[in-house]
């Protein structure tokens, strides 16, 4: 239940597009995702928050009321890993000052250089919830996985543990290097989801842990070399979480991949909701239908440069196809994102299951 005071500052016209954005989220939102509960079960979500929120794209900065709404779907999970925040952490801490004094983040310093982009891995959970279990670290593979002339990860990945319920489990949060769609540049992108998998598979075994391994992995497809290098190492991910997650649908690039105990491994059940699946951003906010209106909000804001609405690859971008073509492909994922929220429901409470054994 994130807080809105601000809204009520907003000019007549914004405060009322702001509110009706997020009746419309909030409804569809209960109407796709499961209702949290106390003890039962665990709400994981992933989501590439594109760019946010350094505007060094020139598509931006986002709209008061986009921090609203990503507070809103943050709110509806109970642990979030979170890739590309940026390297000003100021945007990013006004979503948490929405989601309330119980929510808490724990992330990495930036990773610096032209693949690492100035990114963060960040995790944001609920301490009603989900406890930090003191372990938290940058993946750095050692020498000896490497060969003469390959490099680190381009983004460096993140491990934190937490316990929620009877479940106890590592999250490493991942931002693959994309590069090309073919040629050296897609093969260090498998390299980088095969060593990361085969690191962390061997951790869980010989620590005989819970592990998992979520984010963008810029993969193209279940059938593609860049998700077998995944589940070759010994990561498994459900039938059921196998969604495409970029905006247009056609990407499978966000991924939840588990390597955990015998049994511990347990997706939620219910009669009204689905226990997995990929949150239809745009149908609630920045809808197809709404370009008008938002042209018209730049246009009006003298402190935002309007260029790149004027921008379009298919042809004339002054004309109205051009300016839809250009809000729905490009604007709006700099306001909300160009990848959707991939969630999972997992079974956290094991009481039955323990008083089964203790019982033979």
């Amino acid at each position: 239940m994130p807080f809105y005071p601000s809204i009520k500052r907003y000019r007549k016209k914004d405060r009322e597009r702001t509110v009706d954005s997020l009746q419309r989220l909030r409804a569809k939102l209960t109407r796709d995702i499961p209702p949290r509960d106390v003890e039962d079960n665990l709400l994981l979500a992933t989501w590439n928050l594109r760019d946010f929120d350094s505007n060094k794209f020139g598509h931006g900065p986002r709209l008061n009321e986009s921090f609203h709404y990503i507070a809103e779907v943050i709110s509806r999970f109970d642990i979030v890993a979170l890739q590309e925040i940026n390297d000003d952490l100021k945007p990013f801490k006004r979503v948490m000052s929405l989601l309330g004094p119980w929510w808490d983040y724990i992330t990495t310093d930036v990773t610096a250089g032209p693949g690492g982009n100035n990114e963060r891995g960040t995790i944001v959970y609920d301490r009603r919830k989900v406890r930090f279990d003191n372990i938290a670290g940058e993946i750095v593979l050692p020498d000896r996985t490497l060969v003469a002339g390959e490099k680190q990860f381009s983004r460096t990945p993140y491990m934190v543990s937490f316990k929620a319920g009877w479940f106890n489990f590592s999250l490493c949060t991942v931002h693959i290097y994309f590069g090309a769609d073919s040629g050296d540049k897609l093969a260090r992108r498998v390299d980088e989801i095969k060593k990361i998998a085969e690191f962390l598979a061997k951790r869980a075994k010989k620590e005989d842990s819970n592990m998992i391994l979520l984010g963008d992995f810029n993969i193209v497809s279940p059938e593609h070399k860049t998700m077998k290098a995944l589940l070759e190492a010994g990561f498994r991910v459900p039938d059921n979480l196998r969604h495409p997650t970029n905006a247009m649908r056609n990407k499978f690039y966000d991924q939840i991949a588990f390597r955990v105990r015998e049994d511990e491994l347990k997706l939620a059940r219910y009669h009204s909701h689905d226990s997995s699946g990929v949150f239809e951003l745009f149908r609630s906010v920045f809808r197809t239908s709404d370009w008008e209106e938002y042209f018209d909000v730049v246009k009006a804001d003298s402190s935002r440069d309007t260029e790149n609405w004027m921008k379009d690859r298919d042809g004339d971008p002054t004309d109205d196809a051009g300016k839809q073509r250009y809000y729905k492909r490009d604007w709006r994922t700099f306001q909300m994102s160009d990848h959707l929220p991939l969630w999972v429901a997992l079974k956290i409470n094991f009481t039955d299951e323990y008083l089964k054994e203790i019982e033979a």
